[in-house]
């Protein structure tokens, strides 16, 4: 019994697997080095210095860390090559678990070796080895290894290879608790402005700057925690809502380092000077509920910081922020980003009040806090907030998105009040993606003129605008088309990205991310209400994916294991201790369903306007269950 405190407290005292001088700022610091070899600051990827393998057989870089304490780690590093046959590789024990032959890529580029598990005190290696061409190295990074571990098998191969891939890769872009690391870094302060402690957040945003971003942040919350990253995806959240202050007047600031304490530098000047868009404001709302959803963490409706959070954002931020077009919706100042933009779309230089996906997210964010206050038990404030997104998206429809005399969709407005029509990236697609145009004929033909602008001309040329798009049709069960843009953001991955800095297009955080979340959300149409014990699915396969499963993904306290054959046959697994109720949805109007066997009649079911056929299914632990629509 007296031994329990002294391993607590060797347990406590573990703390990070920390690589020492990981930037090579430190010159030789932690690293052994052998003839050929060196520190440089040619090249570096970031901070001032890098180091060096000069072309040849032979010649490394290498440092072992004794293990503080048992567990998974993925490590990552960032080399450049003047030609193939380099290597990467991790050891444990002096005995190699993989090795990375590196191609010939003079971009910088990220690679990751994966889920180690080591025992506490035994040594990890860490090296690089010389090819046909000099390498060079900078920015090893260590990850705790995956907290969750879903899988796909597919009869399309290239699906089970693209979330594979997808995991692997937003794995590497984890935090450790506890370890040291610049901050304020960016393109204009390559080493920073000092360090500090980083504590649990993953990378959402420009992989050359030191922290995560509210909008990429957003987009990639619902992957995170189908890798299990819940205890990241509750404080990087929680780091936003404690800064929308009322000297911010309730907007979250645009970026926060990883000690998700300091404000990003170089997004943030002064409590009046800052980057900030409306969207990103009640996104968060919407992804405090979808978290909740997924998790049933009770501290996303008790915490008052959330809860405060939520209650500014749907009242005293629209009140502040609706001054130049009074109509409820919440505006930019049409100056530019550090003092307010009302939409995600930077790029266009339109002075824009209002804007389609800032209406969008609003709207979404009045329907989660419905979703939220109904689980507090605050009913009132349900049925409040459920009348406010009604009413709010009848105005859409019937006033705001249409252009008077005209037969055009609009999708923002200036300042003065000039109606704006034609394609704005974000602030078009968004307003579909965010349910927000009534079912019907004209959202059809909105949806279409989206696809064909973004396979066109309109085409963005940033690959993290493209990750919306399967989202965006997905909500729509356009399987092909949003099993399209998948396999576009996939298919790109090794194309350089329109900013220089940031590399290749899968070193862009938000792509893994959103695969992940596109796989299990989106194809397998996967909607939990943990809170409730309850899981809905809808495959959404397209013809080129017969059959498709998702095994072990998080849901509450337990897992589940999905698998749809084609559009008309799901099963559903219970991989955890409780009972969960599995709601079976066939898009359509059936007559008839088969469950676990049996024939019963379709349960007709309309959500947001579209007609659905339903079965509710009790699964109790260890059991699978069956339904497919039946003759």
């Amino acid at each position: 019994m007296r031994m329990l405190p002294v391993l607590l407290s060797s347990f406590l005292a573990a703390g990070p697997l920390v690589v020492v001088n990981p930037g090579f700022e430190k010159d030789t610091e932690g690293w052994t080095f052998t003839a050929g070899t060196g520190v440089a600051t040619n090249n570096p990827h970031g901070g001032a210095k890098l180091i060096y393998l000069d072309a040849g057989p032979g010649k490394s870089v290498s440092q072992t860390i004794t293990v503080p304490s048992a567990g998974s780690y993925s490590v990552s590093a960032w080399i450049a090559t003047g030609g193939a046959g380099g290597t990467f590789t991790v050891l444990r024990g002096g005995t190699a678990v993989q090795t990375i032959t590196l191609p010939s890529r003079s971009t910088y580029s990220r690679y990751t070796i994966s889920d180690v598990e080591v025992a506490e005190g035994e040594q990890l290696g860490i090296v690089f080895g010389s090819g046909t061409g000099w390498v060079n190295v900078d920015d090893v990074m260590v990850s705790p290894g995956a907290k969750a571990s879903p899988t796909v098998t597919s009869a399309n191969p290239k699906i089970a290879e693209m979330f594979a891939w997808a995991k692997a890769k937003a794995g590497s872009w984890v935090h450790q608790d506890g370890v040291p690391g610049p901050l304020n870094v960016d393109e204009r302060r390559p080493s920073g402005t000092g360090e500090g402690v980083y504590t649990p957040t993953y990378w959402a945003g420009y992989a050359h700057r030191s922290g995560y971003y509210s909008r990429d942040f957003a987009h990639q919350l619902a992957g995170a925690h189908i890798l299990g990253l819940d205890a990241e995806n509750k404080n990087m959240l929680r780091s936003f809502a404690r800064s929308a202050t009322a000297e911010h007047k309730y907007y979250p600031v645009w970026a926060l380092n990883f000690d998700a304490a300091t404000y990003l530098a170089i997004d943030y000047r002064s409590p009046t000077n800052f980057v900030r868009e409306v969207p990103a404001t009640f996104e968060l709302v919407e992804k405090a509920n979808q978290a909740f959803r997924w998790t049933g963490d009770r501290s996303y409706v008790d915490d008052p910081v959330f809860w405060d959070y939520y209650r500014h954002a749907v009242k005293e931020f629209v009140e502040l922020h609706d001054g130049q077009l009074p109509n409820g919706v919440a505006e930019g100042t049409g100056k530019g980003i550090f003092q307010g933009a009302a939409s995600y779309n930077e790029v266009s230089g339109e002075p824009l009040a209002e804007a389609g996906d800032a209406i969008g997210a609003q709207y979404q964010a009045y329907r989660a806090l419905a979703a939220l206050a109904a689980d507090k038990g605050d009913e009132e404030l349900s049925a409040s907030l459920a009348e406010q997104a009604r009413s709010l998206k009848a105005y859409f429809n019937q006033t705001w998105s249409v252009k008077q005399g005209t037969g055009e969709f609009v999708r923002a407005y200036t300042v003065d009040g000039t109606p704006l029509t034609g394609f704005g990236k974000e602030n078009s697609w968004f307003m579909p993606m965010k349910g927000l145009i009534d079912a019907g004929p004209r959202n059809d033909a909105y949806l279409d003129f989206v696809d064909a602008e973004a396979s066109g001309a309109g085409r963005p040329r940033n690959i993290e605008a493209i990750t919306y798009l399967p989202d965006t049709f997905f909500r729509h069960n356009r399987a092909e088309t949003a099993w399209k843009w998948m396999q576009d953001v996939y298919d790109k991955r090794e194309v350089k990205h329109v900013n220089s800095r940031q590399g290749l297009n899968g070193d862009y955080p938000e792509v893994p991310f959103t695969l992940v979340s596109q796989t299990v959300e989106g194809l397998m149409g996967i909607e939990p209400d943990a809170p409730r014990r309850t899981v809905a699915t809808l495959s959404r396969l397209p013809a080129d994916i017969g059959w498709l499963e998702v095994a072990d993904v998080p849901v509450g306290d337990g897992t589940i294991t999905v698998r749809h054959d084609g559009t008309s046959s799901s099963t559903f697994t219970n991989g955890g201790s409780s009972m969960v109720f599995w709601e079976a949805r066939f898009l359509g109007t059936h007559r008839w369903l088969e469950v676990n066997g049996h024939r019963f009649p379709g349960k007709r079911q309309v959500i947001d306007g579209v007609t659905y056929t339903v079965a509710k299914v009790p699964v109790r632990p260890g059991q699978t269950a069956g339904a497919r629509l039946a003759s």
